[in-house]
């Protein structure tokens, strides 16, 4: 009966695992959301967000960011590293078969014999071996590192879906930017022309005495001032056709031929009116980046479970067997055999000091996820603001450009009658295009503050797809037909009671 159950007693034992369990940090968060609009219908869109803009140009950029962004390829390369390192982790938990082989010849010389008439000798030896080992995981050493490699896998997958995300926004936002600085560029040239065509009209005038020089030389001047403009503006727009090209993957020799990204008026894209309905307590679950932040802690959690089991002894089994001999042919014969069997019990000197670092590691990971929650909250409290507002100034700006359309007709006519001066066409003309330029402005912005809205809210992806096991990296799949989920292998999870 003893020996039974010293025999179970490794098995026991194997069972134990040393450290705290890994508990998700309490917030105090809102009762809800202060969305200005609200829509579970768009629930169905929350993957792909921007396909509601129905522009097949921005579609198709939004893909082949996803395909090949450096970026996300870089962090593609380090979930598989990740996902490498937990097989091996898990490796290490099951006995360790090695094979080895050897042939060697060796010469002993007459002196080394110590007599006098000794001669020297030659002769060769040959060796199979098969050495089994294997460590009995006592204290959970090796379930608590492979936990932390399973969390740090969890971390890069979440990592990259977080990469991807803000990719997404980036094409996105960027691509309406370009749009709007395309529609300033023209609203510039047509400005243009109608100044250098007022120009040409005044100097006909000037000729012909019907004005003075003062009214011509005011004519030539707008015409200058608004040229101006039109270098910056041109500028601006190579700047972000380079960062979609980038964004997008383009190598060198593709960002210095031609790019075009087609033309469109941001005003005939839809507009996004409503968002979809979200708990604060769902953003948790929504945002990767909080996803990732968690992983870590648990990482660093069962990275403490490690040191201190590192302090205690550590049972090792091993066993081998093989055969020796000066003949390779007379390897697999009985005379030839040989074999050794043991254990050994090793005791670490580690002191404390290493638990307490992991401690303080585990310490610093969970500020880092409450700074994410807190950051992840204010993101979207902003960015709900900045959604209110942008479509409050766009209704503001619409208005304005109404108003200096009629009050520039009205001054044209005002001065063909010979009521007003030309300065007054002037200034209502420079106002119209500041108008007329601040509604491209306007109506980016909002679209934009749409979709950093959506991106903020965890848009973008399907945390019930994402697999944290085998499958490559995420960047290029497609987002659509998400695979079932795998869950993360742990000690049980528990939240911390609210303080």
């Amino acid at each position: 009966m003893n020996r039974l159950i010293w025999l179970a007693m490794p098995t026991l034992l194997a069972g134990c695992v040393m450290g705290p369990r890994h508990v998700v940090p309490d917030t105090p968060l809102p009762a809800s959301l202060p969305a200005p609009v609200a829509a579970e219908t768009l629930t169905r869109d929350w993957r792909a967000w921007w396909q509601q803009f129905n522009d097949p140009v921005l579609d198709h950029l939004v893909g082949s960011a996803t395909r090949a962004n450096l970026d996300l390829l870089q962090q593609a390369a380090r979930v598989r590293a990740a996902r490498a390192q937990l097989g091996f982790e898990r490796f290490q938990q099951w006995p360790r078969l090695d094979l080895e082989g050897g042939a060697a010849r060796e010469k002993t010389p007459a002196s080394s014999f110590g007599f006098d008439g000794a001669s020297s000798t030659t002769r060769s030896t040959f060796s199979l071996t098969a050495a089994l080992s294997y460590e009995i995981d006592l204290w959970g050493r090796l379930a608590r590192i492979e936990e932390a490699a399973a969390a740090q896998l969890a971390a890069s997958v979440y990592g990259a879906e977080a990469l991807r995300l803000t990719v997404i926004a980036d094409v996105v936002n960027t691509y309406f930017e370009y749009r709007a600085q395309q529609r300033a560029v023209k609203i510039t040239q047509k400005a243009i022309v109608t100044r250098k065509r007022a120009v040409d009209l005044q100097q006909i005038r000037y000729d012909a005495g019907l004005v003075d020089r003062l009214t011509l030389l005011q004519a030539q001047s707008d015409l200058a001032a608004t040229r101006t403009q039109l270098p910056d503006q041109r500028e601006r727009r190579t700047q972000l056709e380079s960062a979609l090209a980038i964004l997008i993957g383009y190598n060198p020799q593709q960002l210095f031929e031609n790019l075009d990204f087609g033309d469109a008026r941001l005003a005939d894209l839809d507009p996004i009116e409503a968002l979809p309905q979200v708990l604060p307590s769902a953003l948790l679950e929504r945002r990767p980046d909080i996803r990732a932040a968690e992983q870590d802690l648990r990482a660093a959690n069962a990275r403490i479970g490690v040191e201190m089991a590192a302090r205690l002894p550590a049972l090792n089994l091993t066993a081998l067997i093989g055969s020796i001999s000066s003949e390779a042919s007379d390897l697999l014969i009985g005379d030839a055999e040989s074999w050794r069997a043991g254990a050994s019990v090793l005791g670490s000197l580690t002191d404390r000091s290493r638990v307490r670092g992991a401690e303080a590691e585990r310490d610093l990971a969970e500020l880092q996820y409450r700074a994410t929650v807190q950051t992840a909250f204010a993101e979207v409290r902003d960015a709900l603001a900045a959604f209110e507002a942008s479509q409050t100034r766009l209704d503001a700006v619409r208005r304005q450009v109404s108003v200096l359309q009629d009050t520039e007709a009205l001054a044209q006519v005002r001065y063909d009658g010979g009521a007003s001066i030309f300065l007054e066409v002037l200034d209502a003309r420079r106002a119209l295009l500041d108008a007329e330029l601040a509604l491209g402005t306007a109506e980016q912005r909002r679209l934009t503050a749409a979709a950093t809205l959506f991106k903020v809210l965890g848009g973008g992806w399907d945390p019930e797809a994402v697999d944290l096991e085998g499958g490559d990296a995420l960047p290029g799949a497609a987002p659509t037909a998400p695979a079932a989920p795998t869950p993360v292998p742990a000690v049980p999870t528990v939240r911390a009671s609210a303080q």
